[in-house]
């Protein structure tokens, strides 16, 4: 019995370092869905810190729950064309090292993990005011101010899973979430970018220790992005997202755990080539009801090669 209630009291902790990852419901994505020429590679790579706490369940004798937690990570992206649209795989790797600890009744407790995280999968289309086209054939066209989308997100379970361990940087399931989005410039300097879309999740079949059932309802996400071109190459953006529902459920046992939170943040991009750019970011939470009041910062260095199209050495 003294067992199962210190698990209890632990299991918060397991949102900590799923928490961290860009991966989740927490994403602030400014200019997702902007139009690229097809044929064009790009490969990201980043680094982000984030530390903070996780709001609980006030009932719960566990106190100060704490993470720091870094993650590095390298994707590629595709755009092509997609039965006349334009449209863009991606895929991407994380590892992440996590220090999660908390206080269970008088005893300070302490983990730490490190590995590979959950591999994040995506793919997007451009149906309205963003045909299919060519870097030359794009040169020919008027920008459309007004630009639909949607994409289809994925979280694969690559990540490190012990199921001996409470805490893990795999989650040991599979994520959806499917997004509409609405891309509008505003005269040539202001853009604002609409998304809203639903994580959906599969079961964790061996949640700790190992044979119990970890379930968890749909989360409905809605981010918000106001960005300001500074130069052709160089912009920034405030951005928001607001995320709900969520709850989960350990064989059959519904937790108190509904997600109800928004976050804020910064974005800022700036030219380092013809065809590269640094990428720097910060957010934080604004509005916690429970789960996850984290600040993260951010920097990613990205690199494009586009077909037909040669720089100046």
């Amino acid at each position: 019995m003294l067992h199962r209630i210190k698990t209890a009291y632990w299991l918060p902790l397991l949102v900590v370092v799923f928490a961290c990852k860009t991966i989740f419901a927490q994403d602030l994505d400014p200019r997702t869905y902007v139009k690229t020429p097809v044929h064009t590679t790009t490969v990201v790579s980043g680094f982000a810190y984030s530390r903070g706490g996780v709001v609980t369940d006030p009932t719960l004798p566990v106190q100060n729950i704490k993470a720091h937690v870094e993650a590095v990570s390298i994707g590629l992206a595709h755009s092509f064309n997609f039965f006349g649209l334009s449209s863009q795989a991606l895929v991407a790797l994380p590892y992440s090292w996590a220090n999660v600890s908390g206080e269970v009744g008088n005893q300070q407790k302490e983990v730490h993990r490190s590995g590979l995280a959950d591999m994040r999968l995506r793919f997007s289309v451009l149906f309205l005011g963003a045909p299919a086209a060519t870097l030359a054939e794009m040169r020919q066209q008027k920008p459309q101010k007004t630009i639909l989308g949607a994409s289809i997100n994925v979280v694969a379970p690559t990540g490190e899973f012990q199921t001996g361990k409470l805490i893990n940087l795999g989650a040991n399931r599979w994520a959806f979430r499917p997004e509409l989005a609405l891309s509008q410039a505003v005269g040539k300097r202001f853009m604002v970018d609409v998304y809203a879309g639903v994580w959906f999740f599969t079961n964790n079949n061996s949640f700790y220790p190992g044979s119990a059932l970890r379930t968890q309802e749909p989360m409905a996400t809605l981010q918000g992005h106001f960005s300001y071109n500074i130069s052709p190459k160089a912009w920034v953006a405030i951005n928001t997202t607001y995320y709900m529902g969520g709850t989960s459920a350990i064989d059959h046992t519904v937790k108190d755990d509904r997600q109800s939170n928004m976050r804020v943040g910064i974005t800022g991009v700036i030219p380092t080539g013809p065809l590269s750019s640094l990428k720097l970011a910060a957010s934080t939470g604004a509005v916690v009801r429970i789960g996850q009041d984290f600040s993260t910062y951010s920097i990613g260095w990205q690199r494009s090669w586009i077909q037909g199209l040669t720089t100046k050495k």
